[in-house]
């Protein structure tokens, strides 16, 4: 697991946690959140050499090589968290993941999955911007697992230690992004100190 200690990360998460930051404000300031952890969880991606011509001279720069990148946000909050990674990785493809919770068992139930046919190629960057017990996001990585694909990172803004151990316990080959560790989850399952509901104050809902 990593958690970010950039300033302007934790200066941001800062400005999303207040009742008071407006829908408007919030979307921009996750998706800003999120082009930061980006540029911070690719800092091991591969490069290779390459030669090009510049108006100058002939020279060699460094450019991605490996796998393909992809990016599957949980739907619907994880929506928010991909125009910023876009900035960051623009060729990256985008897939989706709907995930509800079973009112009798509380399963997560997927009703939805669109991802890029090559996925199983690609590195693919699942994003919630809450991992609160942790269910959505383990189901949505085992539904990944399952269509094939091997290389898979998890990226959050805020997360629960609860959520985190079990990530750590279902999918220990997955590396765990993290903007903020809280401290617990109270009793109707939301983060302590946390920031609310992420989907309804990105998309004005209630």
């Amino acid at each position: 697991m990593h958690v970010m200690d950039h300033p302007l990360i934790q200066h941001k998460i800062g400005i999303i946690r207040r009742v008071e930051t407006g829908s408007k404000d919030f979307r921009q300031i996750i998706s800003e959140i999120a082009m930061l952890m980006c540029y911070e969880a690719t800092r091991d991606l591969k490069v290779a050499d390459v030669e090009v011509e510049t108006p100058i001279c002939r020279t060699t720069v460094k450019e991605l090589r490996g796998k393909k990148l992809a990016i599957v946000p949980i739907l619907r909050a994880g929506l928010g968290m991909v125009d910023g990674m876009l900035n960051m990785i623009p060729a990256a493809k985008v897939g989706h993941i709907g995930l509800y919770r079973d009112p009798e068992t509380l399963k997560p139930v997927e009703y939805y999955c669109k991802l890029p046919e090559d996925s199983s190629e690609r590195e693919v960057f699942v994003v919630d911007p809450m991992l609160a017990t942790g269910g959505s996001s383990v189901a949505a990585i085992q539904m990944l697992k399952e269509k094939g694909v091997k290389r898979i990172r998890f990226m959050c803004i805020i997360a629960a230690p609860e959520g985190i151990a079990l990530m750590k316990q279902s999918h220990p080959d997955v590396d765990i992004y993290v903007g903020a560790l809280d401290e617990r989850l109270n009793e109707h399952g939301y983060i302590v100190p946390g920031l609310g509901d992420a989907g309804d104050r990105i998309f004005g809902t209630k």
